[in-house]
């Protein structure tokens, strides 16, 4: 009892001497110290920046013609409508057609969806076997790939329109759906081979012990664990084909224009009154889908990419 008594008073002695000697570890910083209002000042300086624009875009598509041209942009509309916004979609002229961007948002979306899957699916598992299947010529077909990723997609564009006329393509959305998914993947081959690369090789290892072969590892392991680079894959694909201008107008005719070669019919018509309003409500529903799709999974790209989309 004396031997418990003795190393409980010393307890409450060490813990009394430690409390009159104050909190330790790292002063808290202040709230409004010169860094923090530094850092916060630049953050907020970029971010009006970059909103300005799109401010300027959205208060001039709900003005009517009559007060856009009191030329106050930056003031925000004293009468609400929403007019500009459905003759952009029904009824701008985009060129000799008058239906709107309506044919090229369901063109843009039946060219989208199958290069995206398509081109995913096809980089995940050469990504997959580069990454855990060490087949003869590994590193010649890994480095033709990155070459492929990095060099300008301008420079191709005339032998493939004539490798797509040959093929009975040229013209149509398959052709583009092609050209899209081509284009596609070697920077994604290369994000998910560092992904893959990234995760333990004892789950492989131990699945090959265990009898498992190329696809049941594929579908069974490396799958489950993916959903951060597949993310990634499809937001960048996403992004990439929806805002394309170039190959869309090259590879395709005006009936399967998508949406981006429909807005610069809009924007850039010559006839008639230049109704600004119209062409920023057009504006702001092309670029709609690839914001929303970053916005819903933003957070797994961010995931995605500190998980070994960059790492080699």
């Amino acid at each position: 009892m004396a031997d418990t008594a003795s190393i409980d008073h010393s307890t409450i002695t060490s813990t009394s001497a430690k409390s009159a000697a104050g909190p330790r570890g790292k002063k808290p910083r202040p709230l409004f110290s010169s860094r923090n209002i530094m850092v916060y000042g630049v953050l907020i300086f970029a971010a009006a920046y970059y909103l300005l624009p799109l401010y300027v875009m959205v208060v001039t598509s709900l003005k009517g013609m009559p007060e856009i041209r009191l030329g106050n942009i930056f003031s925000p509309p004293m009468e609400i409508t929403f007019e500009p916004w459905a003759k952009a979609w029904a009824s701008a002229c985009t060129g000799l057609n008058c239906e709107g961007l309506s044919r090229g948002f369901w063109n843009s979306v039946r060219i989208t969806i199958p290069s995206t899957i398509v081109s995913i699916a096809i980089a995940s598992v050469n990504g997959y076997a580069l990454a855990n299947w060490r087949f003869k010529g590994a590193d010649l077909f890994f480095t033709i790939l990155i070459v492929g990723a990095f060099i300008p997609y301008q420079v191709m564009i005339y032998p493939i329109v004539i490798v797509l006329r040959e093929m009975g393509l040229y013209g149509s959305l398959t052709g583009l759906i092609l050209v899209h998914t081509i284009f596609g993947m070697p920077i994604l081959t290369l994000l998910f081979r560092n992904y893959f690369s990234a995760l333990p090789e004892e789950l492989f290892k131990a699945a090959r012990i265990d009898g498992a072969g190329f696809w049941t590892i594929y579908f069974r392991i490396m799958l489950p664990m993916s959903l951060p680079i597949f993310v990634v894959a499809m937001i960048l694909q996403v992004t990439g084909i929806w805002n394309d201008f170039l190959l869309g107008v090259v590879f395709t005719r005006p009936e399967y224009y998508p949406m981006t070669v429909q807005l610069n019919n809009i924007v850039n018509s010559v006839q008639g009154v230049k109704e600004y309003n119209i062409n920023m409500a057009a504006t702001i529903l092309t670029g709609a889908v690839p914001l929303i799709v970053y916005f819903v999974s933003g957070r797994l790209f961010v995931r995605g990419i500190a998980a070994g989309a960059v790492k080699g």
